[in-house]
Formats: C-alpha cells, structure tokens, sequence
C-alpha cells in the first residue's frame, strides 16, 4: 500500500521558515506592503513576526498564502 501524498502545499513546513523565505524573497518593505501587519513595518525581525503570527490566526493565514502564491512562480 503506497501512503497518501499530503495536497496541503504547508505540510511539513514551519512557521519560521515560511516567514524566513518571504523575508528573503521580499524583504520586510515590500513584505510590510503586501501584507498590513505592525510587525512588517515597525522594528521588523522574524522573532517578533513569528511571535505575533502564532497568536493571530487571520495574519498567519495571510502570510500561508502570500508563501503559496510565492512558490507557486
């Protein structure tokens, strides 16, 4: 029996290296830009960014699709 491939495109992928990877990708201006959130535009660090996304579940799903559509190119 083959086990199922997973369809969800985040599987297996942390918070940290989503964050990480648009960071890299996009910077933290044009991140902040993309996305309205404080924590892309005021003193940004990918600490603070993970801190607010793991309590707020309407930013991180932002940023969950911000990352699809990114890899996705």
């Amino acid at each position: 029996m083959e086990k199922q491939q997973s369809k969800d495109p985040l599987h297996g992928i942390t918070l940290q290296k989503i964050v990480e990877a648009l960071v890299a990708h996009y910077g933290f201006d044009t991140l902040g830009e993309l996305i309205k959130i404080k924590c892309f535009n005021e003193n940004p660090s990918v600490k603070s960014s993970l801190t607010f996304l793991r309590k707020t579940d309407w930013a991180r799903k932002q940023v969950e699709e911000l990352y699809v559509k990114t890899i996705k190119k």
